[in-house]
């Protein structure tokens, strides 16, 4: 009896896991044949971008996944780095989903280029006064930090290694979420941009959002935790949230300390229509203020842990949406206290709306993330006994 229930039990899992996998790469197939095709053939004239929002829906996706890659990896680097023994079942799955959701966003942001055979001229030619050459660079060293640490857990004869391979790691994410902050801080052709507080916020971000990817990923495949790893996974999750938030407004601050800056911040806070109440309602109210009260109440429950990290995704979509598209949106003021106008629409708010192929395209980097993980998870030994809480 007890052999047939555990056969029982086996086939069940089984089942799940291709019904996950046909869901995943039916929104994968979707997305590519829907987003990605559609916008080769068509051009990018049937998106909602334009000359002056060059940056859609895609790269708000692609941002996320790569910026909450980095941040993913913080169960890992406590357990392995800092030595923290709550966290070291769940460290192989910290590794393994940096990998998928880097992956991801990297292959919405190849797509999105309009022409992806043309990455390997990216890949052979750099300019080095460029910080997206950097990124090359980044990006690919982080594959190969990550993959190397992901090894050295799972093979036993390798085990001594884990903590260098760890420290790399940790480094290499630092260094690549400052890169990606650095892509906008050293943009001058927009007003929401050049700013030395952006490789900061961008590390505070990445934490944050990552720490809430990870809440939700364990919670679909072991259900709530309790105890000691949720105490901790709670306050970790609430301190890097209220870190987050606390960037955001020294950014703010730091932007309104500049007269010249005081339009866009007026624009991106108050009168920008969507913008102000993204960011607001979205960001700060949903994605930081109700989740930071969730997470620290006394009797918080692993519901409103995960209840807490849904709400920082949300948020986190209402940020980058406010930064990538508002920021490009509100026109750069190179006169300041003068009106500029052209043909050419200059000193004009410019309007945008997220079209299907866009979207299809970035749930596309959220579906390869996901097949990533579920059949690494499946083929590897990725995930800790059923008794870990």
């Amino acid at each position: 009896m007890k052999v047939a229930s555990v056969a029982t039990i086996a086939a069940d899992g089984q089942r799940g896991f291709w019904i996950r996998l046909a869901i995943g790469v039916a929104v994968l197939a979707a997305g590519l044949a829907g987003g990605a095709l559609v916008m080769e053939h068509e051009g990018h004239i049937v998106t909602g971008m334009n000359n002056e929002i060059v940056w859609g829906m895609p790269h708000v996706f692609a941002i996320f996944l790569i910026v909450a890659a980095s941040g993913v990896l913080n169960i890992a680097s406590m357990a392995s780095v800092f030595g923290q023994s709550h966290y070291k079942p769940w460290s192989k799955l910290s590794g393994l989903l940096s990998l998928a959701m880097l992956a991801g966003g990297l292959m919405v942001l190849m797509l999105d280029l309009g022409r992806p055979e043309r990455m390997v001229v990216a890949a052979t030619h750099y300019n080095f006064k460029s910080v997206f050459a950097w990124n090359v660079f980044l990006y690919s060293g982080m594959f190969a930090a990550v993959a190397v640490y992901l090894w050295m857990q799972l093979e036993k004869r390798m085990t001594r290694h884990t903590k260098p391979a760890g420290v790399a790691a940790l480094v290499w994410r630092f260094v690549l979420t400052t890169g990606t902050g650095a892509i906008f801080a050293f943009l001058v052709a927009r007003q929401a941009y050049a700013s030395a507080v952006l490789p900061p916020l961008f590390i505070a971000m990445s934490l944050a959002w990552g720490m809430a990817v990870f809440v939700l990923v364990q919670a679909a495949y072991r259900g709530e935790v309790a105890g000691e790893l949720l105490r901790r996974m709670k306050n970790l999750l609430g301190v890097l949230i209220a870190l987050g938030l606390y960037f955001t407004v020294v950014y703010h601050l730091t932007n309104l300390y500049f007269a010249r800056q005081a339009e866009f911040e007026r624009f991106i806070l108050l009168d920008g229509g969507i913008y102000p109440l993204l960011l607001w309602a979205g960001y700060v109210l949903a994605g930081s203020i109700v989740p930071m009260i969730l997470l620290w109440r006394p009797s918080a429950s692993a519901r409103a842990l995960q209840a807490a990290a849904a709400l920082t995704v949300i948020g986190a979509f209402a940020f980058l949406y406010v930064f990538i598209i508002g920021g490009q949106a509100f026109p750069l003021e190179i006169f300041p206290g003068y009106e500029v106008a052209s043909s050419f629409r200059d000193g004009a708010v410019s309007a945008y709306a997220p079209s299907l192929p866009e979207l299809l395209l970035g749930f596309a980097g959220v579906a390869a993330a996901f097949v990533i993980t579920l059949v690494g998870a499946q083929v590897l030994d990725i995930l800790p006994a059923e008794s870990t809480s």
